[in-house]
């Protein structure tokens, strides 16, 4: 993650006139996973430092959905309303959400008018092995043919998701250029003390995606029946076929438990991806260790937390646990660690970071289309 030096939040957010930043944050607020609260949390570190406006399209993807209960909170916290799909949005910097969302539609009722148009690249571009992860171009072009602005950019959200980003701005001739910042997910969850000894209890959670996990004999040998519990939320997908899985696996649908309890119930975070899907940022993984829990993943998806996780292989998962259960010393000081370690995304962190990276976007003049 790329942290630059940054003035405070009055500071990083006022223009050279004195005045505020008018931003305004464009999505689809019915978005069910981990992007809306990430946006969710966004809008609390903002909302005292910018003229804040959170504007809400409606895509084909969530069409019919609930508004994420999650922006919901945060917006009544702030006293924000959600505008929808006003005529125009005029700011000094538009940012948009979650693009991926727009590639079920075909046209855009919003225009947008702006200094610096900032797109949050929640998805990465390109998958292990150089597909894309969605139909970006045309996610793009709609927004593209409904916006004014001096200069255009992708903000990754991490290390990882900012090489998908830059290789695919290699094999394309779009024109947007790429922020020198991250724009990576706030984590502000309440940190727990990690437990003095742990017990074999392993977990997983994430949307029910198929993309997000990985083959099923990955699975068996996350989650063996030697272990004391195993509880995997988000498993929506096993439950379809029922016969197949494991008695020992505690099988709960995607929201069927708050995270913040289902974490109390395991000590291991055991995180596998498909082989040919990878997480751009993993906010289910900072969720684990602010509650304390050691996180095992793949070398890959551990990239973007450094030493706050285990990077291992998926054959490694169960010799890796043991060394931990027979030192139940250094599993506490690992998860104190990687707590620490989770301090820099928190909001003031985010707000050092935006704040003074939107200053330089609007010195560069070499992108001004």
């Amino acid at each position: 993650m790329r942290l630059e030096p940054g003035p405070d939040a009055a500071g990083g957010f006022r223009l050279p006139s004195g005045r505020r930043r008018r931003v305004a944050l464009v999505l689809d607020p019915r978005f069910p996973g981990g992007t809306s609260s990430a946006v969710a949390a966004e809008i609390r570190a903002l909302a005292p430092a910018v003229d804040l406006r959170v504007v809400g399209i409606e895509t084909a993807m969530f069409r019919g959905r609930e508004v994420n209960t999650a922006l919901s909170d945060a917006l009544e916290g702030e006293g924000l309303d959600l505008v929808w799909a006003p005529p125009v949005v005029r700011a000094d910097t538009i940012v948009f959400h979650n693009p991926s969302a727009l590639k079920f539609d075909t046209a855009l009722p919003v225009r947008f008018s702006c200094a610096s148009a900032v797109l949050v690249t929640h998805e990465n571009f390109l998958r292990p092995g150089g597909g894309e992860g969605f139909d970006v171009a045309h996610c793009l072009s709609l927004l593209e043919s409904r916006l004014v602005a001096s200069s255009r950019w992708l903000a990754p959200v991490s290390a990882t998701n900012r090489r998908s980003v830059e290789e695919w701005l290699r094999q394309t001739d779009a024109s947007w250029a790429l922020t020198p910042f991250d724009w990576f997910n706030i984590c502000d969850m309440p940190v727990r003390p990690p437990t003095r000894a742990p017990r074999d209890r392993r977990g997983r959670h994430s949307r029910p995606g198929a993309e997000k996990f990985p083959p099923t004999e990955w699975m068996l040998r996350h989650f063996p029946a030697h272990a004391e519990r195993v509880v995997i939320l988000g498993g929506d997908g096993f439950l379809s076929e029922p016969d197949d899985v494991p008695a020992h696996w505690d099988l709960r649908r995607f929201g069927e438990t708050e995270v913040a309890r289902f974490l109390e119930e395991i000590d291991f975070f055991v995180y596998f991806t498909h082989p040919l899907w990878r997480e751009s940022f993993g906010r289910v993984i900072a969720e684990a260790i602010a509650a304390g829990k050691v996180v095992l993943t793949d070398p890959a998806t551990a990239e973007n937390f450094g030493p706050a996780v285990v990077a291992t292989g998926p054959e490694e998962v169960d010799a890796t646990i043991a060394r931990f259960l027979a030192a139940p010393a250094e599993y506490a000081a690992f998860a104190a660690r990687a707590q620490d370690w989770l301090a820099r995304f928190r909001p003031e962190a985010f707000r050092a970071a935006v704040g003074g990276g939107l200053s330089q976007l609007e010195a560069r003049s070499d992108v001004l289309l």
